[in-house]
């Protein structure tokens, strides 16, 4: 039998002059699913995604979903798409396996936590927000660190530039003025600043409509780590969600910095969603 996609539509604009397009997986003709293909405009390289990936009963288990996300990297690399993602939520165990049946490797994971109580902080220890003539320092550096970071995830130099300077940009668009950002300094008892938190008190919304909160940013001064800061201002991330009525927090990790999901864990955090990707060349 021959599975194919067929155009759901015309194709759409995506954001940041982007373009995406939804399909219809067909079997001799039938419909039998759906996906989407989606490529974000060319910054260095072309990154795309297919999402939306749903093969219906009776065709399931007959290799229909693995037939259309093949066709779908056929359109990503005729975009001109150097690498494709996927986005798999933490219980589609198959469909994890079938990401990594067909090449793509883990980058980053999502966790969350639902918060119900303020944390303790130490004593000795305060918090304060990021003055606005700290912060073009804070941001050169979290900037710098988040390309390091793309570096290691596999992203090229100039792709990995454009997009630390362009998520932080649409991030703070005001710097620590933006609205419903928490910008935080940890200090020690003599006032040494000992890293800091950066979190988006409303990324997105839950299924049930609850506001989901995310940590952009958690950073403890080299000199200083190894002493449980790093879990403070983990705390100070729940308290600033907590004081503004947001109980549900999230957050990335790139899936080599064991340390990080380690700590994580240890607070409670879950792992939600795997985000996996492979080369298109």
């Amino acid at each position: 039998m021959t599975t194919t996609l067929r155009p759901d539509g015309p194709e759409e604009a995506g954001v940041g002059g982007g373009r995406t397009q939804r399909w219809h997986i067909m079997v001799n003709g039938r419909r039998a699913g759906g996906l989407r293909t989606n490529a974000w405009a060319r910054t260095g390289q072309y990154p795309g995604e297919i999402c939306e990936l749903e093969v219906a009963e009776p065709d399931r288990r007959r290799g229909r979903a693995t037939v259309a996300a093949l066709a779908a990297e056929e359109v990503l690399r005729y975009w001109g798409c150097a690498r494709a993602q996927v986005t798999v939520p933490a219980a589609a165990t198959v469909a994890l396996h079938l990401a990594h049946t067909l090449g793509y490797t883990e980058q980053m994971r999502n966790l969350g936590k639902d918060l119900a109580r303020l944390p303790p902080i130490p004593d000795g220890l305060t918090d304060r927000p990021i003055t606005a003539e700290e912060y073009p320092d804070w941001r050169r550096d979290a900037v710098a660190g988040y390309r390091e970071e793309l570096l290691t995830a596999g992203l090229g130099p100039d792709e990995a530039t454009a997009r630390a300077e362009n998520d932080h940009r649409r991030a703070l668009p005001v710097g620590p003025g933006t609205v419903g950002t928490a910008l935080r300094h940890l200090l020690d008892a003599d006032g040494r600043v000992l890293g800091s938190i950066w979190v988006t008190l409303h990324q997105d919304r839950l299924p049930d409509g609850s506001p989901l909160a995310w940590v952009m940013l958690v950073k403890v001064a080299p000199e200083h780590r190894g002493r449980g800061h790093g879990r403070t201002l983990m705390h100070i991330a729940e308290r600033e969600c907590l004081r503004a009525g947001v109980r549900h927090l999230g957050l990335n990790v790139f899936r080599d910095n064991g340390v990080a999901i380690g700590l994580y864990e240890s607070l409670g955090y879950r792992t939600t969603r795997h985000l996996l990707s492979k080369p298109l060349g």
